[in-house]
């Protein structure tokens, strides 16, 4: 009766293990939790560190954006404000006499501005391959292709503002054709020498004692040049206010319209000496660039064209986002 009674506890070890497996034990379940856990940790972290490349990404478009916004508008601005300066000529040249031939003048400084434009975009081009070059560690003879033909692409802007001072000798010393932080620097239709070395010697080191010593005195030869040049034109200038002073009321009376008509002869034949002082201007940077070239070795020579190129690309991004400030 013992042995069939209902109360009596009849399991066995395998059943307690039967039950165990059906039936798991706190740290069991807690092991599991434990797992779900951090991999609900690891989804979050995956998730977190996939919304932060997005946002970068997209952080990286929208300056990518903005900087080609920028330049844009840097385009849109200098076209705008070159036809404004055309549109001005043109008009002073058209309302001062009905002979339309006296226009060709303006004519040729729009010649210019296109060919102008398209050095730059060339210049970008070659300056972008260069410092692809130079990011991928290519070797010296490669890097000497490409400086040598950015040098020679300089020599081409030489040329062209040589003719286009035949031309049109004011628009050249204007710097119209230029963005206005450009014109702010700009010293006989271009940059100063003296003044670029200043700023390159920081961004060529490390530098010999003899490459430091050959660009200090490429500095000073150049800054004398300058000053000699600049000299010049002052006393050009103060030579050509005298002459056009000197004609003021000798037209008044028939007597003196022969007398005015030297003057004016003479003044003409000073503003032709303009010309002279570009080309010469130009001749020195030319050979500045040229000099530093020899000095420095292939790969300061890359560095330094490119710095060359960031600075005067800067200048045109600070004009863009002068133009662009907002006004009151």
């Amino acid at each position: 009766m013992t042995d069939i009674s209902p109360m009596t506890d009849t399991s066995t070890d395998a059943d307690t293990e039967d039950k165990n497996s059906r039936f798991p034990s706190d740290q069991s379940l807690g092991t599991v939790a434990s797992n779900g856990s951090d991999k609900t940790r690891d989804q979050k972290t995956l998730r977190r560190l996939a919304q932060n490349r997005e946002a970068a990404r997209k952080s990286r478009l929208r300056k990518k954006a903005y900087v080609q916004q920028l330049e844009n508008s840097r385009m849109k601005l200098s076209q705008i404000e070159q036809e404004l300066q055309r549109a001005r000529q043109q008009g002073i040249f058209i309302s001062s006499s009905g002979d339309h031939s006296q226009s060709m003048s303006g004519n040729g400084a729009m010649a210019f501005d296109v060919e102008y434009s398209r050095w730059v975009d060339e210049q970008n081009k070659r300056i972008n391959e260069l410092r692809g070059a130079v990011n991928s560690h290519a070797g010296d003879g490669e890097l000497r292709i490409i400086v040598d033909s950015i040098l020679a692409h300089y020599d081409d802007i030489f040329r062209i503002k040589a003719d286009a001072a035949k031309a049109d000798v004011f628009h050249i010393l204007s710097g119209m054709w230029k963005t206005p932080a450009e014109r702010c620097f700009l010293w006989l239709g271009g940059f100063r020498s003296s003044e670029l070395l200043k700023l390159l010697i920081n961004h060529l080191e490390p530098l010999t004692e003899q490459q430091l010593l050959a660009i200090n005195n490429l500095q000073e030869t150049s800054q004398q040049a300058e000053d000699a040049l600049s000299q010049g034109m002052e006393a050009l200038q103060q030579s050509l206010a005298e002459t056009l002073i000197g004609t003021l009321g000798s037209s008044s009376s028939s007597g003196n319209v022969a007398n005015y008509m030297g003057q004016m002869a003479m003044a003409m034949g000073k503003v032709g000496a303009l010309e002279g002082f570009i080309c010469q201007a130009d001749k020195l940077r030319q050979s500045t660039l040229q000099q530093l070239h020899k000095i420095l070795t292939t790969r300061q020579s890359a560095r330094a064209l490119l710095a060359i190129n960031d600075y005067f690309s800067r200048l045109r991004a600070l004009s863009s986002l002068w133009l662009a400030r907002p006004r009151e």
